[in-house]
Order: C-alpha cells, then sequence, then structure tokens
C-alpha cells in the first residue's frame, strides 16, 4: 500500500474525531489515507495532549535552546520513553524534530540553539546564479529542509529556499532556471548540463533519505528491546 507523504490538517484531525467517537478504527483510518499505523497512534496522541491545535500546521518558528535538544535526546537514549513521549514532554511538533537532533549528535554533529534571538528569518532576498540556487537547494533537502538554516548559511531570504526546493520537488532543475530576461539565458543550457544538475540534487535527497532510514532502524531497534 502506497504512502502519503503530507495529509491535511482537517483530514487528520475529522480522522482522529471519527476514530475517538469510534466511528472508525486505526486499521480503516490507516486504508483509507493509505498511511501507517505508527503515524494515526501520533495523531491521536497529539489530539489527546494539544487539541486540535496540535494538527495544525505551525504559523511560527519556535526555538528550542541547545541545552533542552541534547537533555531530550539524552533522556530518550537513557530509555526514559519513545520518541513521542519525549517530543511530547518537550512540546515538539513531532517526533521527526527529535529524530532530526538524535541523527546530529550520532554523527557528532554540532547541535546548535534555535531559540528566538538566534532564530531569526532572513527576509531580505538577493539574485542568485542557477548554479548557486543548486547548492543551496541540495544543501537545504540534505540538511532536512532547514529553510532557515540554509537561508543564513547563504545570506538568501527564507522565502527563496523554500520556493526553490517546492519548485525543484515540482519541476526538477527546470524549476530553478531564472528566465527574467538576461544576456545568457539559463534556459539554454545543455540537456547534459540540466542532467548533471539534477543528478547533483538528487544525490543530496538520496543521501538524508539514506541518512533518516538508518536512524529510523535504529530508533525502531531501540524501542522493540524496550518492549
Amino acid at each position: 500500500m502506497g504512502r502519503k507523504s503530507n495529509v491535511p490538517s482537517e483530514i487528520k484531525i475529522a480522522a482522529v474525531e471519527d476514530y475517538l467517537k469510534s466511528k472508525k478504527s486505526v486499521a480503516q483510518i490507516c486504508e483509507e489515507l493509505s498511511v501507517g499505523n505508527t503515524t494515526v497512534r501520533e495523531w491521536i496522541k497529539i489530539y489527546e495532549s494539544k487539541g486540535e491545535l496540535g494538527l495544525l500546521p505551525m504559523t511560527r518558528n519556535i526555538g528550542y535552546s541547545k541545552e533542552l535538544k541534547i537533555k531530550a535526546v539524552e533522556e530518550y537514549l537513557a530509555g526514559n520513553g519513545s520518541a513521542l513521549d519525549i517530543s511530547m514532554k518537550y512540546g515538539l511538533r513531532s517526533k521527526k524534530q527529535l529524530q532530526n537532533w538524535i541523527m546530529k549528535y550520532n554523527s557528532h554533529e554540532e547541535i546548535k540553539s534555535s531559540e528566538a534571538g538566534e532564530n531569526r528569518i532572513m527576509t531580505k532576498g538577493r539574485r542568485t546564479t542557477l548554479e548557486e540556487r543548486i547548492a543551496i537547494v541540495g544543501y537545504c533537502i540534505e540538511n532536512g529542509t532547514d529553510y532557515n538554516g540554509t537561508s543564513r548559511k547563504y545570506q538568501v531570504s527564507y522565502q527563496q529556499v523554500r520556493s526553490w526546493v517546492i519548485k525543484f520537488e515540482e519541476s526538477g532543475i527546470d524549476g530553478l532556471l531564472d528566465r527574467r530576461g538576461k544576456c545568457k539565458p539559463e534556459d539554454q543550457l545543455t540537456e547534459v548540463e540540466k542532467l548533471k544538475a539534477q543528478m547533483q540534487l538528487l544525490e543530496a535527497k538520496n543521501k538524508r533519505l539514506e541518512m533518516e532510514n538508518a536512524l529510523l532502524k535504529k530508533l525502531e531497534e531501540i524501542e522493540r528491546g524496550r518492549g
């Protein structure tokens, strides 16, 4: 059975309410929405803890200190709860945030604070070349679609980064071309050049997926061992 990467918030809420009213089972919801059992149970737990707001899209960035992130990771690794339990305890929107921190912790990457003063969103954009946009999108994808961190690293706006990633996901390398009248239009790239750029971004995406899959397998092993 296929898996949907995104289910609208209103559908999640309706599904959870149907479950809580005993109108549908978890299995029925999984079948109807093409999602996994764990995903549905996560929605239910979030709804029970935070209500409908917990399943609505975030309207602003929430900052977390470096100390809190490390504490949450170490608490999980010490066996003090499941990924979802620890995420709920520390007020995270989903266990994916915790999993990203664990991935950095285990690979000895620096875990940085993302508190309000250090999590300021860059709003001023700038002109970029196609090569820059390819590098920016590749970095963003490889780092878990960290729009804010990518915008700071490359000194472009948050909205630019988000827009380029979405365009790449929808249209491939053609989505990154800038056709606003130039001496040498970027759409004159040869097919070989386009293919090389496309491969560069797909490699970044595959690398990220491999890292995520390896982490998820490890987390599943840990949680099975605790059961």
